[in-house]
């Protein structure tokens, strides 16, 4: 697990990374930012291929609990911990986004692995990233939620073993949706690369170069 204490710590009030030149390799992409093998080779494809499209893009590390956003240059602009959903899983359950949350049983609270077209829209006035409108699945503000939850407390924490509360929706620090996503997709679409957890990276994304590092199914 990565998401060390500095991340926990600094990120929770959103870091927005000191931009990094376009054309420099993954590694220096990420600043000094903690990174798995994953997600620095997802971006070194993303932009190797150019699959961004020039658009901006975010990178979700599922098993670490972590965000990253990209403008279309490849320059990586902020880093925050989020909030998943509550069990592991790479799917969405068919039809989940037209049901009632009280009869999604929590098997069922999964935050799916893939790409994904996103844009900013909003959920009942809440200014919110929607990755896939039919799932019900958005990157948005973390909300207050029942106190029980405490997820506030969850994204401040040092590690990603307790990020896992919410129905599948990427929660994140305001200050860092407010301050670089928001900013980021203002006025674009852009892309969201989900990590997977219980499958391997080349079974979710079409990557045909070599990477940093042999695939290896998340623990």
């Amino acid at each position: 697990m990565l998401v060390a204490v500095a991340l926990a710590a600094g990120v929770a009030s959103a870091a927005v990374a000191q931009p990094v030149a376009a054309g420099t390799s993954a590694t220096a992409r990420f600043g000094t930012a903690a990174v798995s093998n994953d997600a620095r080779d997802t971006v070194d494809w993303v932009m190797r291929s150019r699959d961004n499209q020039a658009l901006p893009f975010v990178v979700i590390d599922k098993v670490n609990a972590v965000v990253f956003a990209f403008d279309g240059a490849g320059v990586l602009r902020g880093t925050a911990p989020a909030l998943l959903g509550l069990a592991r899983g790479d799917d969405s359950v068919p039809g989940i986004g037209q049901r009632k949350l009280a009869t999604i049983t929590p098997a069922e609270r999964t935050t799916p692995a893939g790409r994904f077209q996103a844009s900013i829209g909003a959920d009942f006035e809440q200014d919110i990233l929607w990755i896939d409108y039919a799932a019900a699945l958005s990157l948005h503000p973390v909300i207050a939620g029942r106190r029980i939850d405490d997820r506030a407390g969850r994204l401040a924490s040092a590690t990603p073993g307790d990020n896992r509360i919410s129905y599948g929706c990427v929660n994140v620090p305001a200050r860092f949706y407010d301050g670089v996503i928001k900013p980021l997709f203002t006025g674009t679409v852009g892309i969201v690369y989900i990590l997977p957890e219980t499958r391997l990276l080349r079974s979710v994304f079409a990557m045909t170069t070599a990477s940093s590092a042999p695939d290896a199914v998340p623990h």
